[in-house]
C-alpha cells in the first residue's frame, strides 16, 4: 500500500509543479503586458490567457494542497472527540468528497468533449477551451485518489 501512496503523492507533486509554472507564467505575462502597455504595445489576449492559467494553477494545485492538508480546516470541534468518532467523521467527509469530485471530474470530461466537438475557442487568441477542462477533470480524479489515500492513512493509524 505504501507504493500506491507514494505514486499518488508523486503525481500530486507533478501536478503542483505544473500549477507553479502556470502561476509563474501568469505573473510574467501580466508584468510584461503592463510594461508593454506603457510603450503602446499591449499583449493581445492577456485576459484570456491569465484566465486559463488561473484555472490551471487552481486545479492542478488542488491535489497536493489536499495531500499536505494545506487548505483551511475547521476541525477544532472534532478534535474534542475521542479517536474513533474522529476517524468516523474524517472517513465520512472523505467519502462524500470522493463522490463529489468523481461527479465534477466526470462532468468536466463530458463538458470538454462537448467543447471539442463544438470547436469552442476563446475570442481573441482562438485558444481551445477543451484541454483546460480535460486537465481540471484529471485533477479532480487525482483529488479522489488523494482522498482515498487519506482514508487508507486513517485506517492505518498514519493520519494526524
Amino acid at each position: 500500500m505504501g507504493g500506491l501512496l507514494w505514486i499518488i503523492e508523486k503525481l500530486s507533486r507533478i501536478m503542483n509543479g505544473i500549477a507553479a509554472c502556470s502561476l509563474t507564467f501568469i505573473m510574467l505575462l501580466t508584468v510584461a503586458d503592463v510594461a508593454l502597455r506603457y510603450f503602446g504595445h499591449p499583449i493581445i489576449g492577456t485576459f484570456e490567457i491569465v484566465g486559463f492559467g488561473g484555472a490551471v494553477a487552481i486545479g492542478f494545485g488542488m491535489p497536493l494542497t489536499s495531500w499536505l492538508r494545506g487548505h483551511i480546516f475547521v476541525d477544532f470541534f472534532i478534535q474534542k472527540f475521542p479517536r474513533v468518532p474522529q476517524a468516523v467523521v474524517n472517513i465520512t467527509t472523505r467519502l462524500v468528497c470522493v463522490v463529489l469530485f468523481v461527479l465534477i471530474g466526470w462532468n468536466l470530461f463530458v463538458y470538454a468533449g462537448d467543447l471539442y466537438r463544438s470547436g469552442e475557442v476563446s475570442l481573441t487568441r482562438q485558444i481551445p477551451f477543451y484541454p483546460i477542462a480535460y486537465g481540471i477533470g484529471v485533477c479532480c480524479f487525482l483529488q479522489c485518489l488523494v482522498l482515498i489515500a487519506d482514508i487508507v492513512k486513517i485506517f492505518g493509524g498514519q493520519y494526524e
